[in-house]
């Protein structure tokens, strides 16, 4: 028993560390990014919050389509199914830039009134309109390199993936500083500089991916020997292997049941989230600059643990595609204890150095303190946040019961955290801080609701 939670642990391990390093990785360049627009002042980091915000919902309906694209790529795996595994690359690929022209074309055509959704405060729309046009040119390559990292990742290469974070993750750096402040003889853009180097940061990226993706592709020996099974040009065989969208119309039948819960409840989780930004934006500008401080904190801590959910999803799911429940199951808590030890440390640090933090930006004072008391209200809630994501987004999610999800996720965010953030924002108006805390309620309402189902073992189905 022993060797066996040893060799488990380093197969999540394996998994888990590179995406968990991609994501601190893209976190800690995220907060360099906000070091760098703070030098702005606040208006200029309230003006990066709020026209991020399409960015935040369009991550959440692409995450959701490579959520589907891990259940399908892990479970066909288990079966050992390479044909399966193409065709399911093909249709998610097919849906995600469907999704990245929606989304490019709504943040081109109206910038100015999303951007006045979230304030009233018209020198943060002005500088919000300009970083919103050009972001909206990341949502392409962005989307494309997601559903191909989920390939990658299935395939036990996750490391490769975090290469490409790393390569972006500097092009966005040196083009920040190059950009947003004129040096090295470069013109001052301000924040709209910050947006062009975020733009040909996700070109790198999906470059980089693209590359790894088809190098490691056509070294499958297993693809190999299909291709030579077969009858006809093997170069013509191997095109219609990779790129085909006949799944067949049951297989259409269980792919959208799964898709559409998860794009819908990703959307609407997403935008509840931004319901919040509105509520925050309304309190006041320095209220909401000091929300965007703790993005990047928050994003460095969940991302430290966002490989453990991403592992759960690769493993669970390959448990299930071999139809082997009670190992899945029991896989599944280990998991859980996994993300919840690590989550506790994590807050533990997290407390003690927020205030050295918050002292890295050139902002007013009573926004540093502002910031200090959001992130120890995000401290004590890190681990039951974690714990959704693992058991919510990871593990139950491997069964393709997305359905089940949804509905969870809707009841947490619509009818307790939005109403919560409503009243005690914008009816009480309590200070940000006890809004942000008392609204987080729902993610505790969200976990208790999850380990039943959990339980109850529903979760567990095998894709024919």
């Amino acid at each position: 028993m022993s060797g066996n939670k040893t060799s488990f642990g380093k197969t999540v391990l394996r998994i888990a560390l590179p995406v968990a390093l991609q994501s601190m990785l893209q976190s800690s360049f995220s907060m360099i990014d906000q070091v760098m627009v703070g030098q702005l002042g606040s208006t200029s980091i309230a003006a990066v919050e709020i026209a991020g915000k399409p960015s935040f919902i369009y991550t959440f309906v692409i995450g959701a389509v490579a959520a589907i694209a891990g259940i399908m790529v892990s479970q066909y795996y288990g079966k050992k199914d390479e044909e399966a595994v193409h065709k399911s690359v093909s249709v998610n690929l097919t849906v995600t830039i469907l999704l990245a022209l929606v989304f490019t074309a709504a943040c081109l055509l109206w910038p100015w009134k999303i951007a006045g959704i979230y304030t009233e405060d018209a020198l943060v729309i002005e500088d919000a309109v300009p970083y919103l046009q050009m972001i909206a040119w990341t949502y392409l390559p962005m989307g494309i390199a997601s559903i191909l990292a989920v390939r990658i990742r299935c395939m036990d290469k996750a490391i490769y993936p975090l290469y490409a974070g790393i390569a972006s993750a500097l092009v966005n750096t040196g083009l920040n500083w190059l950009l947003i402040f004129g040096n090295a003889g470069m013109p001052k853009l301000g924040v709209r500089g910050a947006a062009i180097a975020s733009v040909l940061s996700q070109v790198v990226n999906l470059m980089v991916i693209v590359v790894f993706y088809l190098l490691l592709c056509r070294g499958q020996e297993g693809l190999r020997t299909q291709l030579m099974s077969k009858e006809g040009d093997a170069s013509n065989i191997f095109k219609r292997i990779l790129w085909s969208l006949q799944l067949g119309k049951e297989g259409y039948r269980q792919y959208f049941a799964m898709l559409l819960p998860v794009v819908v409840n990703e959307f609407l989780w997403s935008v509840g989230q931004n319901v919040n930004t509105y509520i925050y934006g309304h309190i006041g500008t320095r209220g909401l600059a000091a929300m965007s401080l703790t993005g990047p904190i928050q994003g460095l801590l969940i991302g430290a643990l966002s490989g453990i959910s991403q592992a759960a999803g690769i493993i669970i799911g390959k448990r299930l595609g071999q139809k082997e429940y009670e190992a899945a199951y029991k896989e599944s808590k280990l998991l859980c204890l996994y993300g919840l030890v690590s989550s506790l440390l994590l807050s533990v640090a997290l407390i003690g150095f927020r205030n050295l933090y918050t002292e890295i930006y050139q902002v007013e004072d009573v926004v540093k303190e502002t910031a200090a008391q959001l992130l120890l209200a995000f401290a004590v809630l890190a681990p039951i946040k974690v714990e959704n994501m693992i058991l919510g987004g990871g593990v139950i999610r491997s069964g393709g019961r997305t359905r089940y999800i949804m509905m969870i996720d809707m009841f947490g965010t619509w009818v307790v955290g939005v109403p919560l953030g409503l009243l005690t924002g914008l009816v009480l108006k309590l200070p940000i801080v006890w809004v942000y805390f008392i609204l987080s309620q729902e993610e505790l309402v969200r976990l208790l609701i999850t380990i039943v189902m959990f339980r109850s073992r529903k979760w567990m189905e095998t894709i024919e």
